[in-house]
This record gives structure tokens, C-alpha cells and sequence, in this order.
């Protein structure tokens, strides 16, 4: 080995040991950090059910009202004994994750490919507002009269409460691309397909992952309104037949279903994002 390869071999080697010290430091307070928040979250939470059992323990009409969290609880493992909450999960996630795949694929192919043309984009942003405008309770009888009271209708549900925003957050981020980034890749000679596979797309990939995060909740909300208006199964109908029915604690742990539901939906999207997106991990 020559004498210039032993002192590249040295300096390698001393600026491996040197960064290896400062990452496991910085890890290390991010992950003090995490469980900082955690577990001042996890405080809050539990000073929140402490004062809801605590007001509503020694008045029934409170009680009655806004129901406890140890009612809840109870209701929650009821419906676990007899898999009314797994299978009502079940349904509704199906339906969320179909409505959200589909919404979301067909919104972003869309979105971005009006990156294509600015005279296209221009000629339908009013019928993209127009739709966006719709309150998505409003199309649920034509939804119900087109695809039936199945599994279609709540997915067709839920890709509606979808479709126009990620369209909307795709295209933000196609047209938000850098254009000197563009002129260059232009100067270099590289075609109009290739500016958008190897610039306008990966440049969208933050645009396109925050709408995936809004439209978990869309998605959701668009799957439960379609239980509500026509299901015999479903954390949507299980929420309307309590609240038909008065029964306030079992509202409530239907409602936690769902959200422990969207929290999930979000963990695997967050998921998703940092693997396609590794660099987003040093951020």
C-alpha cells in the first residue's frame, strides 16, 4: 500500500470515530426528546380521564350525559368478548383502506400529471373546487342509489372524501418544484418525461406523503358517514345504533375504536414515508 492510500485509510478511519460519538449523541437526545413528549402526553391523557371519572362518578345525570371512562372501558371489553369490536373494525379499516388507496392514487396520478399542461390545470380548477365544495353527506343518497348499501358504496364514500385533496396536494407539489432545477435539466437536454419522473415526482413526495396524512382522516370520515346512512355492520353503525339507543359509554368506545383505527392508518403511512423517503429520518 502507498503512503497517500495509508493516510486516506487514516483520515477515514479518524472521521468515522469522530462522527460516530456526535451521531449516538444526537440520537440520543432525539430519543430523550421522544420520550419526553410521550410520556407528557400519555400525563395529560391521564389527568383528562381522572377529572372525567372524577365529575361524572357522583352525578348520574352527568354520567348519563357524557358517560365515564370506566364505562367506556367496560363497553370496550364487552364488545372485545364478543368480537362485535373486531369485526366492526375489521369492516370499517376495509373500507378506509380501499377508499384511501384508491382516492389517493387515482387524486395524485391526476394532480401531477396537470403538471403536463398549465392551459388544462386552469380549464378545470373551478370543477375541482366545485367538487371540493360538496359536503360529502350531501352525495351519500346518490352514492347509496348508484352502487347499493354493500362494501361498494362505503368505499365509493370514502374515495370521494379523498380524491380532490390529494389532487389538490399533488399538484402543489408538482408546480412547486424549483424551475431553475427544471432549466437545467432542460440545458442538458433531458425531455419533458424525464424532468417529471426524475425531478417533479420525488420533488412531490413531501406534498403528496402530507396529503396522505390529512386523507387518512377524510377517508375515515367518508367510511363512517356511509355506515350511517346504510350498514348493518361497522364502527359507523355501531355509533349510530348507541346513540340511538342513548347509550352514551358505548358511543364513546366505538369513537375510540375509530381513532385508535386513524392512528394506526397514520403510523403505517409515516411508515411508508420514511422508507421511500430516507432522508426525511434525519430531519
Amino acid at each position: 500500500m502507498s503512503a497517500g492510500s495509508r493516510e486516506r485509510t487514516a483520515m477515514d478511519s479518524s472521521t468515522r470515530h469522530t462522527a460516530s460519538p456526535a451521531l449516538a449523541a444526537r440520537r440520543s437526545s432525539r430519543f430523550r426528546a421522544t420520550a419526553l413528549v410521550v410520556l407528557t402526553q400519555i400525563l395529560v391523557l391521564a389527568a383528562f380521564l381522572a377529572f372525567w371519572e372524577y365529575m361524572t362518578f357522583f352525578d348520574k345525570q352527568a354520567a348519563f350525559m357524557f358517560g365515564s371512562p370506566s364505562a367506556i372501558a367496560g363497553f370496550l371489553l364487552k364488545m372485545a368478548q364478543d368480537g362485535s369490536l373486531w369485526r366492526d373494525s375489521y369492516v370499517t379499516g376495509l373500507e378506509t383502506l380501499l377508499g384511501f388507496v384508491i382516492g389517493n392514487v387515482i387524486g395524485t396520478l391526476i394532480g401531477l400529471s396537470l403538471w403536463y399542461s398549465r392551459f388544462v390545470s386552469r380549464v378545470i380548477e373551478p370543477f375541482v373546487i366545485a367538487l371540493g365544495s360538496i359536503p360529502i353527506i350531501a352525495l351519500a343518497p346518490i352514492i347509496i342509489i348508484w352502487f347499493g348499501t354493500g362494501l361498494i358504496s362505503k368505499i365509493a364514500m370514502s374515495t370521494l372524501s379523498v380524491v380532490i385533496v390529494a389532487l389538490v396536494t399533488s399538484y402543489k407539489g408538482a408546480v412547486g418544484v424549483d424551475p431553475d432545477q427544471i432549466n437545467l435539466m432542460r440545458t442538458l437536454g433531458a425531455s419533458k418525461f424525464q424532468i417529471f419522473r426524475k425531478l417533479v415526482v420525488p420533488a412531490s413526495l413531501t406534498d403528496i406523503f402530507a396529503g396522505l396524512k390529512l386523507t387518512v382522516g377524510f377517508a375515515l370520515i367518508g367510511a363512517i358517514v356511509g355506515e350511517f346512512m346504510s350498514s348493518s355492520e361497522g364502527l359507523g353503525h355501531a355509533i349510530f345504533k348507541a346513540g340511538s339507543l342513548y347509550i352514551i359509554p358505548k358511543v364513546f368506545a366505538a369513537l375510540v375504536a375509530t381513532i385508535a383505527l386513524a392512528l394506526l392508518l397514520t403510523f403505517i403511512v409515516g411508515k411508508v414515508e420514511r422508507l421511500l423517503m430516507p432522508w426525511r429520518r434525519l430531519a
